[in-house]
C-alpha cells in the first residue's frame, strides 16, 4: 500500500528547477562554466527522463554531459569571446613605465613618489641616475622591487598636451 506517490515521476520539474538555478548564476558570473551545467543538465538529465531512462541513468547523463561541454565546448566559446583583444597589464606588471610625481626626496636608497594611479609608493633612485630627484619632480618607474619601486626622472614631452595661444 503505498501512501506517497512515486517521487520519480516529478524528477522531471528538478531538472527544469535545476537549470533555471545554473543559467541564473551564469547570468551572474558570465564564465560559461553554468551555462555548460544547464544544457548538461537539460539534454542529459531531462532528456534520459523524457525518454524514460531510470534517475540514476538521467544523473549520469547530466554529469557526462556537463562535463562534456566544460572541456570541450568552453574553452571555444572563451577564445572566441576573447579574440582580438590585447591583454592589460594588471598589479605590479601595470606600473611599469607609470609615471608620478616624488613626495619625499628619492635617493639610491630611499624616497617615496605618488604615482598617477593615487598610490604612494616607497622608491629608490634607479642604477642609471645618479644624485637624488628633489619634491615635485617627475619620474618614471623603471622596475618594481618587492614593495619598492625604482625611479628615473620622467623623459621631457616631445609635445605639449595643448598649445596656449594669445587671442
Amino acid at each position: 500500500m503505498a501512501l506517497l506517490p512515486d517521487l520519480t515521476q516529478y524528477l522531471w520539474i528538478v531538472w527544469i528547477v535545476l537549470a533555471l538555478i545554473f543559467v541564473i548564476i551564469e547570468l551572474l558570473t558570465l564564465e560559461f562554466t553554468f551555462l555548460m551545467l544547464a544544457a548538461g543538465t537539460l539534454l542529459g538529465g531531462l532528456g534520459v527522463n523524457l525518454l524514460g531512462g531510470p534517475w540514476w541513468l538521467q544523473i549520469a547523463a547530466a554529469a557526462a554531459l556537463s562535463a562534456l561541454l566544460l572541456f570541450t565546448i568552453r574553452p571555444l566559446l572563451l577564445r572566441a569571446l576573447h579574440r582580438g583583444e590585447t591583454p592589460v597589464a594588471m598589479n605590479v606588471d601595470a606600473l611599469f613605465g607609470m609615471l608620478g610625481r616624488v613626495v619625499s626626496p628619492v635617493t639610491a636608497v630611499t624616497g617615496s613618489v605618488r604615482l598617477d594611479n593615487g598610490e604612494t609608493w616607497t622608491a629608490k633612485l634607479a642604477d642609471i641616475h645618479d644624485g637624488s630627484l628633489d619634491v615635485g619632480v617627475r619620474v618614471q618607474v623603471t622596475s618594481v622591487l618587492g614593495a619598492t619601486v625604482e625611479v628615473a626622472p620622467a623623459p621631457p614631452r616631445a609635445t605639449p598636451l595643448r598649445e596656449e595661444t594669445d587671442s
